[in-house]
């Protein structure tokens, strides 16, 4: 009865991964699709200026491709959120709408801190953001990346951040949250790069995402440069443990998403959690690249191209990722 009931959400997987064009959307890295209860999808992600934040949104995931992009905010011309406009989350808590993102300064471009906006309106799209300044946390160094998760009737944030004493670029951090945009100590570090896998061009973790499934809280989150190096690798804790608690958490010592040469897909990476309209598939929303060479720096190749990939469930209970699909539409402008 088991091997049947795995062999027919094996079916429904593959049915459901034939409904999708890759890539999804062109020049989107970081995508965030956030599937709401107006039966809207809503998508934001990074874009190749790295200026601005946008949302789109549809019915469906692959109507996402031609959705109108809104604009609903810009950087400032001086001072702090000035500069580098990365991974924007779009989420909706206790009535309202919360923009999560991180920026750089015109001063110095590099120092980068997570912001908070906010909307009360009922569709995102309309009324007005509002900014609720620097989430704090316990040191004033680089962050990015925040995402925010419920269990249990306790609100966390999870987030990338350079800590002080390590020679390397970012770690993964918890903290439970006392507003929709602040975070209470003690924050505690989940993981750092200790793996190889991790620590190619660069010693990063960052891009954690969520989901919860099979009494299990999976988090996955990114690794290495972003170049053909990026991958994805795995934290696993119990519904029952205390999420605080860094010993609670399992980490994968693979990779568990990676680049796929087969398929000519790279640098898989930095990706959030929706499901199919039904919510009976489990769908992973990343960015990729199509091709593997980059000339300089990776940050400035803007063909990161947001993707979708079926998650199947092994007979365990945990996620089985797989390889990333091919293209079967033309990639990008420039014909790469």
């Amino acid at each position: 009865m088991q091997v049947e009931l795995v062999q027919a959400q094996s079916s429904t997987s593959d049915k459901v991964s034939a409904e999708y064009t890759n890539p999804l959307i062109l020049q989107r890295a970081d995508p965030w699709v956030y599937k709401h209860t107006d039966g809207y999808y809503y998508f934001t992600a990074s874009v190749p200026e790295f200026d601005r934040l946008e949302i789109r949104r549809s019915k469906t995931i692959e109507g996402l491709k031609k959705a109108e992009p809104k604009v609903i905010w810009r950087k400032h011309d001086e001072g702090i959120m000035g500069a580098h406009i990365w991974a924007p989350e779009l989420h909706h808590i206790n009535g309202k709408w919360y923009m999560y993102f991180a920026a750089g300064s015109t001063e110095d471009i590099w120092a980068i801190r997570m912001y908070v906006l906010e909307n009360e309106a009922a569709n995102p799209m309309k009324g007005e953001w509002v900014e609720k300044g620097e989430t704090k946390t316990q040191w004033d160094t680089f962050s990015l990346d925040a995402t925010t998760f419920e269990h249990r009737g306790t609100r966390y944030m999870v987030w990338a951040q350079h800590p002080p004493d390590f020679d390397g670029n970012t770690a993964l951090y918890i903290a439970e949250m006392d507003t929709p945009w602040s975070i209470k100590q003690p924050q505690v570090e989940l993981t750092r790069p200790e793996y190889e896998w991790e620590e190619q061009l660069f010693k990063v973790n960052e891009g954690a995402a969520v989901i919860k499934r099979n009494d299990k809280i999976f988090m996955t989150y990114s690794a290495s440069g972003t170049n053909h190096n990026y991958k994805v690798g795995l934290l696993t804790a119990d519904e029952d443990a205390d999420l605080m608690d860094p010993d609670a958490w399992k980490k994968s010592k693979e990779p568990v998403f990676s680049s796929s040469e087969e398929n000519e897909i790279y640098g898989p990476g930095h990706n959030s959690f929706t499901t199919t309209p039904d919510e009976s598939t489990d769908l992973m929303i990343y960015h990729a690249r199509s091709y593997k060479e980059i000339e300089g720096d990776p940050l400035n190749d803007p063909n990161r191209h947001t993707r979708v990939q079926v998650i199947k469930w092994n007979e365990d209970g945990t996620p089985e990722f797989g390889i990333p699909q091919p293209d079967n539409a033309s990639t990008d402008p420039s014909g790469r």
